[in-house]
């Protein structure tokens, strides 16, 4: 029901893809202090035209946090019913950490006066390993994992949102109408237990 891009996922047609039962898409904004995807801000009027929900994630990377959230807040320019997410995964060298990462999640619900998703996937896993975790549980989880069924670490009792897809791996459906993927025709699939109305009442809250 919901699919997430960047600017190297081509777009076609927001219609088209509203019409085959998507209906959020969650957008890259920003990576680290000063990285911009510069398709974020010419789709968002056409994918909320065609009557989809609109959301906004960050990369989160070893960067200053403060300037981390000013880049963020200054391209995705939320507002009250745009989803925002932190994107937790491996980037190398500049991986956030776990204290940034928790740091990025306290100051954007102070500036936005509510939590943000927290997407991620098995870098929470190890970062948490088997402790439960209280303050990121308190957070919907967006969860990678590209197997038969989601499996969240003990701080959740189940995610909120499933990307069980990159396009190769994963099980079906990998393909939507007038969101044809990357270069390679790949594309992020994710799956909402609930109904179109749920989705919609929960989105930004």
């Amino acid at each position: 029901m919901v699919v997430d891009l960047f600017h190297g996922d081509r777009v076609t047609s927001f219609t088209k893809a509203y019409q085959a039962g998507i209906r959020g898409i969650i957008h890259k904004a920003t990576t680290g202090a000063t990285g911009r995807d510069d398709a974020y801000s010419g789709r968002r009027a056409p994918a909320l035209t065609a009557g989809l929900l609109w959301g906004a994630y960050h990369w989160g990377t070893s960067a200053n946090v403060t300037k981390q959230i000013d880049n963020f807040l200054s391209q995705a320019k939320p507002d009250d019913r745009t989803l925002v997410a932190l994107d937790f995964e491996p980037s190398g060298g500049y991986t956030m950490s776990l204290d940034q990462a928790r740091e990025f999640l306290t100051k954007i619900e102070e500036r936005l006066g509510r939590k943000a998703v927290l997407y991620s996937g098995n870098l929470i896993k190890e970062k948490l390993r088997n402790k439960n975790d209280a303050f990121f549980g308190s957070h919907r989880l967006w969860l990678a994992q590209y197997g038969p069924k989601p499996s969240p670490q003990k701080s959740w009792q189940s995610c909120w949102l499933w990307q069980y897809t990159d396009g190769e791996s994963g099980p079906d459906p990998k393909t939507v109408d007038g969101l044809p993927g990357d270069a390679k025709g790949r594309l992020d699939c994710n799956s909402f237990e609930g109904s179109a109305a749920q989705l919609n009442s929960q989105w930004a809250s």
